[in-house]
């Protein structure tokens, strides 16, 4: 028999609902757009944390976005796509592998969206606190070129960022640290790898997130050290995801005692807490029928009922049990 605490049941696992869960992801992709537009911050400042991070990669030698933008400047057949690349998969192959998720992988789904929200609102921290300049907008000087303005003529972008023509104005073009393209690439990197089930899927899993590392310093729109952070950004909302999940079921579980408790309905555990040692015959007993806890199973030193229905036992001291006097008469 499986020992059960009264008062304390096992909560069932709250439904997935597209109801819910559309206007969840909507209002985070919100909330990162608005973020991008509220941290634009000082222009100077920018290129000063551009610089900056430029200055400590050639002390590092790591500064591998010059050569890459050169390669991807000189060679249309890399160039193009790389732009295409950048300005697309960020917003299909996340969203696609969430979807995926919710209809295949339901049990993995809510810790694997929560993982991705929380590290997006990381970088929307980042973004905030470091507004940087990327390299295509340094000056030229700074040996970079803009690939995105140089083949805008091949896509539906213009030169002043991956958002469609027109519509630059309302990007912010100086959150580039943290690298939330590499960030979500590592994010579906790591769901591929996991959840894919054949080495197709595993081997997309790996070159995804290093093929839009390569991307992002190609196209001179982040930095090495900005895909750093945005693998890091990654990391710390994988570590926090699990406290974010039993915060929010914290809430949930308030909500619906509130909203029992606003509709008249009673808990039986509370009910039985309060009632009264008289007040037995009117409600339910608190246990089964015959004194049992399970079936052939009976409380220590239980007697059998010899009388008859409606019968009413006397008091007498060997009925009272351990021992104790009989109540005065």
């Amino acid at each position: 028999m499986q020992a059960v605490t009264p008062g304390i049941e096992a909560a069932p696992r709250p439904r997935l609902r597209w109801l819910t869960e559309l206007p969840l992801i909507l209002l985070v992709y919100a909330c990162y757009s608005a973020g991008r537009l509220l941290a634009r911050g000082d222009v100077s400042t920018a290129v000063d944390h551009g610089l900056a991070i430029l200055r400590i990669e050639k002390v590092l030698h790591i500064n591998a976005e010059h050569p890459l933008n050169r390669l991807f400047t000189r060679e249309a057949w890399l160039g193009i796509p790389a732009d295409f690349w950048y300005a697309s998969l960020h917003y299909l192959v996340t969203p696609a592998l969430l979807i995926w998720l919710f209809r295949s992988r339901t049990k993995h789904y809510r810790a694997a969206r929560t993982w991705l929200m929380t590290s997006t609102f990381i970088g929307l921290i980042g973004f905030t606190l470091m507004p940087t300049c990327p390299p295509r907008l340094l000056s030229a000087g700074y040996g970079f070129v803009d690939t995105m303005a140089q083949y805008s003529s091949y896509g539906w972008w213009a030169g002043e960022a991956s958002a469609p023509r027109g519509l630059g104005s309302m990007t912010n073009q100086y959150a580039a640290m943290p690298s939330l393209h590499v960030g979500w690439a590592l994010w579906c990197g790591v769901i591929l790898w996991r959840y894919g089930g054949t080495r197709l899927t595993k081997l997309a899993g790996v070159l995804y997130p290093l093929v839009t590392t390569i991307v992002v310093m190609g196209t001179a729109n982040h930095y090495f050290l900005d895909a750093v952070a945005g693998a890091a950004v990654m990391g710390a909302g994988l570590l926090l995801a699990p406290y974010v999940m039993r915060c929010a079921n914290r809430v949930r579980m308030r909500l619906v005692a509130r909203v029992s408790t606003s509709g008249g309905t009673a808990s039986p555990v509370a009910g039985s807490a309060s009632s009264t040692p008289g007040s037995h015959a009117a409600g339910a007993s608190i246990v089964s029928g015959g004194c049992q806890t399970s079936a052939g199973e009976r409380i220590p030193r239980q007697r059998e009922s010899r009388l008859g229905p409606g019968a009413e036992p006397s008091a007498s001291p060997a009925d009272t049990g351990g021992g104790a006097p009989a109540a005065a008469r």
